[in-house]
């Protein structure tokens, strides 16, 4: 059951140390959670704070943390409070995945585990992000400025907020942060985003019933291009092919390799067939049963033949030849002799010995009658 820092702040859950696998957004699953080595071999801990935001921080006092634990984190300026998602020796991978050198990176460190009166600012400053985020819509309206403040988050002590916007040109907003400083009365911090990381951010159910992908373990977002879908034969409606985000849907790109390289023993789309009677040419591509469907003309669907990848490579290499078969349906193989089968099943029939009970009375009745005849007796 989901639960806040608030709720988590008292139940049984925190107490014991909430599940070190518990699926929050984008956690990673820590299957060397079980090896007390493991957790020995780093002071570096997983962070998360509101929704995708992740920071990695040094726990150099030695506090027994466990995944789940509410601490306070050092901020600048101030503190910062959030959950912890990772320990051990897998913070170590995520850190080098992503680039981060202790050496070169400054790691802040971790101060203590969340007390009460942490909890209770941390939602006290929660609680302004909403009407926050409304108003600094209205001031950017007033100012004119081309940009949308898509999320707004206030740092844990109450003494920061980091406005979450998006801009598709550069934008001057120093007039801007003046603004809000003197509005909020908090320190202003600027960040720009772009449309997938806000439906990650604000998060949401995608057409196939699941949570979105950018909410819920996506932390790298690759570029999706139309391509993507012509490969897969993909309807090309603008509509189905974008997510919440307006932009074309980063699952696309999941399956779009297995095409590629099933795609490579096919003939292109644009070879057209000749046979003696029409031309036909492409029309629809089953991938993974290895046929291509064929019309007689380029823009519908008209007289759809549909033959194996193998049998358009051999029309083709006819049609190179200057030879036009007669259609491009494969030629039929000659009907091989029918094989007698024995019906097992009829052989073990419960009903097997019925037809030798009725002979065995049909000649007794026969006998029975012989026998009255030779006697003068009437037949039965």
């Amino acid at each position: 059951m989901e639960h806040t820092f608030k709720d988590c702040s008292t139940c049984v859950m925190h107490q014991k140390g909430c599940n070190r696998n518990s699926h929050h957004k984008l956690s990673t699953f820590d299957w060397l959670s079980d090896l007390p080595e493991s957790q020995r071999d780093t002071d570096y801990v997983e962070i998360q704070f509101k929704n995708t935001r992740k920071g990695f921080f040094v726990n150099n006092t030695k506090i027994p943390l466990e995944k789940g634990d509410v601490v306070a984190v050092e901020a600048s300026p101030g503190h910062d409070i959030g959950e912890v998602t990772l320990t051990g020796r897998l913070v170590l991978l995520q850190m080098n995945k992503q680039n981060i050198n202790p050496e070169k990176y400054e790691i802040k460190k971790i101060y203590r585990k969340a007390k009460e009166n942490d909890i209770e600012k941390y939602n006290e400053a929660k609680a302004k992000e909403q009407s926050t985020m409304i108003k600094a819509r209205q001031i950017t309206e007033g100012l004119k400025l081309n940009m949308k403040i898509g999320d707004v988050e206030y740092q844990g002590d109450g003494n920061k907020a980091i406005f979450y916007y998006i801009a598709d040109e550069r934008v001057d907003f120093r007039q801007l942060i003046k603004v809000l400083a003197d509005t909020f009365h908090v320190r202003i911090e600027m960040k720009q985003i772009g449309a997938r990381q806000e439906a990650g951010r604000i998060g949401g159910i995608g057409p196939c019933g699941r949570e979105l992908c950018c909410s819920g373990w996506m932390t790298n977002f690759n570029s999706v291009s139309t391509s993507a879908a012509r490969y897969q034969d993909i309807s090309m409606n603008p509509q189905k092919l974008a997510g919440q985000c307006g932009k074309l849907k980063c699952c696309m790109n999941y399956e779009l390799d297995t095409y590629v390289d099933a795609l490579k023993d096919f003939p292109s789309k644009e070879i057209q067939l000749e046979t003696e009677i029409n031309t036909y040419y492409h029309f629809k591509t089953d991938t993974f049963k290895a046929l291509i469907s064929y019309s007689t003309d380029k823009n519908f669907a008209a007289n759809i033949v549909t033959i194996s990848a193998d049998r358009a490579k051999e029309v083709i290499a006819l049609n190179k030849k200057g030879i036009r078969p007669e259609t491009l349906d494969e030629e039929k193989e000659s009907e091989e002799k029918k094989v007698d089968y024995n019906n097992v099943v009829g052989e073990d029939s419960l009903t097997r010995f019925d037809s030798q009970k009725k002979k065995k009375q049909a000649n007794k009745r026969r006998n029975k009658n012989n026998n009255r005849r030779n006697d003068g007796l009437p037949q039965s």
